[in-house]
């Protein structure tokens, strides 16, 4: 268990991570700048013009923060492992998180793809245990497709070693 895990997920991962941020900031700019620009519009205010300036500025920053130097740090964070008795997650970019699945532990295995991941051929694997869902995201369909089948293989070999 010592030592970084040394799978690293597909580097495309960091333009699926780039939209779904895009997504998400302009969403929530648009949620908080529009009623003010609305007012602004309707009734002259100068207060009204200076926040949706502070708020364009801030999704500006966020954009840049989230677009530029996120993603790949992130990437470089972002390791998994599997070994014979355990799944080893190792993510995070302030704070560091490491996880250590027991292959006895786990209830299911799959696969997910939503609209994003589907337009860059990637796939997320999902590893169950009765304590929640562990998430490696951002595999190509066909290493996830091996991924999820050989932690359910070591996962029935686990439960028929008991």
């Amino acid at each position: 268990m010592n030592g970084t895990p040394q799978s690293k997920l597909d580097p495309r991962v960091k333009n699926v991570w780039r939209v779904n941020d895009v997504i998400w900031i302009v969403l929530g700019y648009l949620c908080c700048a529009a009623p003010f620009a609305i007012c602004a519009a309707i009734e002259p205010a100068p207060w009204a013009f200076v926040l949706v300036a502070v708020l364009s500025a801030i999704a500006a920053v966020l954009l840049v923060v989230f677009l530029v130097v996120l993603p790949p740090v992130r990437y470089v964070r972002w390791r998994y492992e599997l070994h014979d008795d355990y799944l080893d997650i190792a993510k995070g970019i302030i704070w560091r998180k490491r996880y250590i699945i027991p292959f006895i532990r786990v209830q299911n295995t799959d696969t997910r793809q939503g609209p994003i991941l589907r337009a860059f051929g990637l796939s997320s694997v999902t590893v169950a245990t009765a304590a929640g869902e562990h998430v490696i995201p951002g595999l190509a369909n066909d290493v996830a497709d091996q991924v999820r089948d050989r932690a359910a293989e070591l996962a029935r070999i686990a439960r028929e070693d008991m």
